[in-house]
């Protein structure tokens, strides 16, 4: 369940909410970024303000002692300046190039002139953010003089990004705690309300699967008031457990209805057989050919309802099972010569080597010899004219083993996994019931034994069958596994 509902709310609803958050920290910090960046670039405007303004002073008798004049002052400036702690303030030449700074010693270390080009285009005042040689963040601005100052052609400003830094570093700590906390609380929130959906769901699905394997016993829990959808599912799920069960009731009892109707006929049906076969004339070819194929019929049919009735009786819990100590060779050799007529007639040959030992096994007679007579029939009907069927019965460690090969028609892969479920006939299917291999799998997991089936399409089929070896003076232990040992068709 985690790979669907609980998948989908993680690439859904919490993707969604971490897209949304780090496009909302991402805007945050642009703007904060942005705030301190503007304010530094207004401080610096206002020192350009207060210099500019001292400059409006100086006058003299020509423009030229007025430009010398000025010049003088901003070098006085700069000596003086007050917050050459925030500012480094220099003074450029018509080139950009450094006449004089706060510090007094060489600023090739933190000069970039892309200010200087900046204020150049913009025509009065320019900025740049670059990485000085000496790996420190700084922000420049630089500002033309708007009148003559000898050599003196602009005004620049630099300061320390380190503290706007350190400022932004704080904010994306806090921003990134508080997305961390609202992410946190969206998880813890979000995975409770899926829970509270997908273990419901879980349990649906786990009460479904029991279902769909035969328990239609199973029950949801209901709260009475159907206040929600999962209760009306759960409601809805009872509801189908309730109408399965009822239907398989239903479909028992047409089962056991209809082959009791159909078995009365069918005894008539064979003893008029039987009594035309005495009274008319046996020289009459195509009258007797017509005899054999009504019996041929009458008894497949008859064998058909005794299946069914077998198998309702089995799901109703009614079949007669009187397990006892018998010997599993015995059994099979009466099996095969029962068999061994029907072989003859449709061209096949039936190989049977019987131990010479016995092999003691804990079953019903009467139901292993339907079980032994059931597979061989099947073996005949799927095997071609001149084919062969081979018989084996041998002693493993804890259980004994029949195996019925045949060289027929075989079973597809997709049919081969479903060949024992009642009612199923494959895409190679015969005429017959469908519940054969369902009968003699449910009378030997009744018994603890074990029916496999492997084949192999336009090969043929083998057909295994496990009981549990009986010892003498011991209380039976039956044991349920695979085969001691596997053999190739």
């Amino acid at each position: 369940m985690k790979s669907g509902i609980t998948r989908r709310w993680l690439k859904g609803s919490l993707l969604s909410i971490i897209l949304i958050l780090l496009l909302a920290e991402g805007i945050f910090l642009w703007l904060y970024s942005q705030n301190y960046y503007n304010s530094v670039r207004q401080n610096m405007g206002m020192q350009f303000s207060t210099i500019i303004g001292q400059l409006n002073t100086y006058t003299g008798e020509t423009e030229e002692s007025a430009a010398q004049a000025r010049s003088m002052a901003l070098r006085r400036m700069v000596e003086q300046f007050q917050a050459r702690d925030k500012f480094e303030f220099m003074l450029l030449d018509a080139q950009g190039q450094v006449i004089a700074s706060t510090s007094g010693v060489s600023v090739e270390s933190i000069v970039d002139n892309e200010d200087f080009a900046d204020a150049q285009r913009d025509g009065e005042r320019g900025s740049a953010q670059y990485i000085t040689e000496t790996g420190e963040r700084v922000m420049a601005t630089c500002m033309l003089l708007p009148y003559n100052a000898g050599d003196v052609a602009a005004l620049r400003l630099v300061t320390s990004l380190t503290l706007v830094d350190r400022r932004l570093y704080q904010a994306l700590f806090i921003s990134l705690l508080a997305i961390a906390t609202i992410l946190g609380g969206a998880v813890v929130s979000g995975l409770y309300f899926v829970q509270s959906i997908v273990l419901p769901l879980g349990k649906m699905e786990q009460a479904a699967a029991r279902i769909a394997a035969g328990d239609l016993n199973v029950r949801m829990p209901e709260k009475g008031d159907h206040s929600d959808e999962i209760d009306r599912l759960n409601a809805s799920i009872n509801q189908m457990a309730e109408g399965l069960a009822e239907t398989e009731r239903i479909k028992n009892e047409f089962i056991s209805s209809v082959s009791h109707e159909l078995r009365t006929p069918l005894t008539s049906i064979k003893g008029w057989i039987e009594t035309l076969e005495v009274i008319h004339d046996p020289e009459d070819e195509n009258y007797r050919k017509g005899l054999a194929i009504i019996r041929s019929e009458a008894d497949r049919l008859y064998t058909m309802v005794e299946e069914l009735l077998d198998f309702s009786r089995l799901q109703n819990g009614r079949l007669p099972i009187s397990p006892q100590p018998l010997d599993l060779v015995a059994e099979v050799t009466d099996a095969v010569l029962f068999s061994e007529p029907r072989c003859t007639q449709n061209g096949l040959q039936l190989v049977y080597d019987e131990p010479e030992e016995t092999i003691p096994v804990y079953a019903d007679p009467d139901r292993m010899r339907q079980v032994f007579i059931n597979v061989i029939d099947n073996a005949i009907k799927y095997s071609v004219t001149g084919g062969r069927i081979t018989i084996k019965v041998w002693a493993g460690k804890k259980k004994a083993f029949v195996e019925i090969f045949d060289q027929g028609r075989g079973i597809s892969p997709a049919d081969l996994s479903n060949v024992k479920s009642k009612f199923y006939k494959g895409k190679n299917a015969v005429w017959g019931s469908g519940i054969g291999l369902a009968l003699v799998d449910e009378i030997m997991t009744v018994q603890d034994g074990t029916l496999d089936i492997r084949s192999t399409l336009g090969k043929g089929t083998v057909v295994t069958l496990g009981l549990p070896l009986y010892t003498p003076g011991k209380k039976p232990h039956l044991q349920v596994g695979e085969p001691d040992e596997k053999r190739n068709v």
